[in-house]
């Protein structure tokens, strides 16, 4: 026998509560998951990137060229930036009209074994009429404490109805 349970609304079954716009501030982070390097994540690149580059998949080839290990390619590395690994996406619901722009820097390579610590920083806060743009710095650091990657990501967010 199904029991309905009349107080539990679905509606409300929320990871963080909805934000707007006008609700964000210069300054907040969004610590994202860190992830250490496998030859998992280098397979599942090749897969969807198509790259067959042997930097990427051939422990031989990187040995010649006196790397440590495969190395990551850029695009592989800044996927670990996407948002959707954090909060932010579950407090933009609502509020989220479109991911609008990406960029990336990349300052060290990433080898088989590192481990990522990626981060978003809200840098700048445009407003528009009905929208803003929320600017966040995105940085990934390894376990040595060195900068990966800089970057930014832009969002475009309405402001509350």
């Amino acid at each position: 026998m199904t029991r309905i349970d009349a107080a539990f609304d679905p509606a409300q079954h929320l990871c963080a509560r909805q934000r707007w716009f006008e609700d964000f501030r210069i300054g907040e982070r969004y610590v994202l998951p860190s992830r250490t390097l496998t030859s998992a994540n280098f397979a599942a690149f090749q897969i969807v990137s198509g790259d067959n580059h042997p930097i990427h998949y051939d422990i031989e080839y990187c040995r010649a060229r006196k790397l440590d290990g495969l190395l990551a390619h850029g695009l592989q590395v800044m996927c670990f930036t996407a948002a959707g690994a954090g909060s932010f996406p579950h407090e933009v619901s609502d509020s989220l009209v479109a991911f609008i722009e990406q960029s990336s820097r990349f300052l060290a390579g990433a080898i088989e074994g590192d481990t990522l610590y990626p981060a978003l920083e809200i840098v700048e806060l445009a407003s528009q009429r009905t929208t803003g743009v929320i600017v966040m710095r995105a940085t990934i650091h390894n376990q040595k404490r060195e900068l990966v990657l800089d970057g930014a990501h832009k969002y475009l967010v309405r402001k509350r109805p």
